[in-house]
């Protein structure tokens, strides 16, 4: 964990033209938010403790290597943004986390199903980009590419997405690459 919160400090600290609002987002999201602890999935991809933090250093880390490769006129402290923020909504609320550890039922447990994890029904319903913009509004000033991004940062994996369907500006379309490409490559590596 030490190397993940390492690469996670040298990642805020490539944002400097909004520093100040950065590092305050960031104090709250550390302090009052479950971002640290959380999983990044109930029964997918890093669900255990940490996870999210983990996922969002991994995405971070491809979506620089994308940006170098194929639009390096994006500008670096964005991508920063983007990739540590997408998933914040997994984090849920202060006082309030969005996943919960699970205790599994004897069915689940004899048919080998039981999650780690599990959603909690405390919060009010929000998918997790709208939520994440839910926190990051009030404390940050994004762009309406980083907004963009972040909503749809899923693609056409979700249904509500297709209103964005060849609308996408080249920083969402690198974020999604990203985020796929560390879900379904680097952290299957890390799992096995």
């Amino acid at each position: 964990m030490s190397e993940i919160m390492e690469k996670y400090e040298h990642f805020k600290s490539l944002v400097t033209k909004r520093k100040d609002e950065f590092t305050s987002l960031m104090n709250f999201v550390e302090n009052e938010t479950a971002y640290l602890s959380a999983p990044a999935s109930t029964r997918y991809h890093l669900n255990h403790e940490g996870g999210l933090l983990e996922h969002s250093v991994n995405v971070c880390e491809a979506l620089l290597k994308l940006r170098l490769a194929l639009s390096p006129g994006i500008s670096e402290e964005s991508c920063v943004v983007v990739a540590l923020l997408h998933d914040l909504g997994k984090a849920g609320v202060p006082g309030k986390p969005l996943y919960l550890p699970n205790t599994p039922t004897q069915k689940q447990k004899e048919y080998g199903i039981a999650a780690p994890f599990r959603m909690s029904d405390r919060l009010t319903y929000m998918s997790v980009p709208v939520r994440s913009l839910y926190l990051i509004g009030p404390r940050f000033p994004l762009t309406e590419d980083e907004a963009q991004a972040i909503v749809y940062h899923d693609g056409q994996y979700v249904d509500d997405n297709h209103s964005v369907a060849a609308k996408e500006k080249p920083l969402l379309l690198l974020l999604h690459y990203a985020d796929n490409w560390s879900s379904f490559v680097t952290e299957k590596r890390s799992n096995r």
